[in-house]
């Protein structure tokens, strides 16, 4: 009878520790791994936010459906900043004390993810911009990082190629003076328009949620330049558009990829007809995976999915990946595989992080209007800076 009492309690003891594994099995397929979507989905920037976060959505609907992070769903928690500062770092706390994300993708802007970046620094929690493309990012700290054509490699190549191409050696160029983005932008360009042989022959000031440019196009006009640079967002490059055009003011103007946005031509009209703006991405001739997900956002939204969408979904896929080999879902455990992507193969190109947690993306996609749509005009080889 001891024996076979011995037996029975053995099997109930193999029976319990098998419910037990079953149950800890449950409990983590049932477990949440969370990422947050920082940028806004209304105001003057919410076409970037909006374009970010369906890009992520689409990414972290592929992962559930081949088996989710380590086990566990992905869930993107979202909340409009509304490109507000103040908001956009009341965002970020929640995300990490109340949510405990394991990771935040954005902000777009270049100044909204610096104020991001510092709290999510402080807090040791990585931040990856699918959009900040300016100047003194990354470098807040080392768990923060960035996917996008940075404008300290594009600018000077979209610079040579227009000098060149175009021969635009007179430059006017404007800036916002109450956007980062924009005043980092015409720094980076006015060093390279002295350095392809181009001078600046007249710059300009305007402010975002200006309407009124006659004063500062009248100045442009007097100088005849060649063509215009404007470092600024697609609402007031558009209205500095027909402001040109009103003044018979015939030149095309270039930007960064605050100018991506169809509202730019839904707004401009003809007179952004011509421009010319940098990104990391084009849906022409795209690669087999580049046009799987081309199909599928089109299915979906019925429109053409663009830079911001495709690098929303290349960022949640790059942490997940770095998640996956590391092992964790941890900031601090998968920090270091993060840092060591090489060439991860991305809709919207190839991304190696620097060992400044820099992104090096080739090549620089250059998109003029057409027909109120941006159309690809040229893809210019890029390396970085020695």
């Amino acid at each position: 009878m001891r024996s076979a009492h011995g037996k029975f309690s053995r099997w109930i003891l193999f029976l319990v520790l098998a419910l037990s594994m079953i149950g800890s099995s449950a409990v983590l397929a049932a477990g949440e791994v969370k990422i947050g979507f920082l940028g806004a989905l209304t105001g003057n920037v919410a076409t970037y936010g909006i374009q970010t976060l369906r890009g992520m959505e689409m990414a972290a609907d592929e992962i559930n459906t081949a088996g989710g992070v380590l086990g566990q769903k992905l869930v993107i928690v979202k909340e409009d900043d509304r490109g507000d500062k103040t908001e956009i770092a009341n965002v970020t706390q929640k995300f990490i004390s109340r949510d405990h994300v394991s990771a935040i993708i954005g902000d777009p802007t270049t100044g909204g993810t610096k104020v991001a970046a510092a709290i999510a620094q402080e807090n040791k929690v990585i931040l990856l911009s699918a959009g900040a493309v300016g100047a003194g990012v990354v470098e807040i700290g080392d768990f923060i990082f960035r996917n996008t054509v940075i404008d300290s490699i594009a600018a000077p190549a979209v610079t040579k190629y227009i000098v060149e191409q175009f021969k635009w050696k007179r430059i006017a160029l404007v800036t916002s003076i109450n956007n980062d983005y924009s005043v980092g932008l015409s720094r980076i360009f006015e060093e390279a328009v002295k350095d392809n042989g181009g001078g600046i022959m007249v710059k300009e000031n305007v402010s975002d949620g200006d309407t009124d440019f006659s004063a500062q196009v009248t100045k442009l006009k007097a100088a005849k330049p060649d063509g215009m640079i404007f470092t600024g967002y697609y609402t007031e490059g558009a209205l500095l558009m027909k402001e040109l055009r009103k003044q018979g003011l015939n030149i095309n103007m270039v930007g960064g990829d605050g100018l991506l946005s169809p509202v730019l031509s839904e707004l401009g009209g003809k007179a952004v007809e011509g421009s010319m703006v940098y990104a990391g991405f084009s849906p022409e001739r795209p690669s087999p995976a580049t046009k799987k997900f081309l199909d599928a956002y089109r299915a979906k939204y019925h429109e053409e999915a663009d830079m911001f969408v495709a690098q929303g979904y290349d960022a949640v896929k790059i942490v997940v990946a770095a998640m996956k080999r590391a092992k964790s879902t941890e900031p601090q455990g998968y920090r270091k595989e993060l840092a060591e992507t090489k060439g991860f193969p991305g809709v919207s190109g190839n991304t190696t992080f620097l060992p400044n947690r820099e992104p090096l993306k080739s090549p620089i996609c250059l998109l003029v209007v057409r027909n109120g749509k941006f159309g690809l005009l040229e893809r210019i080889p890029v390396s970085p800076k020695k």
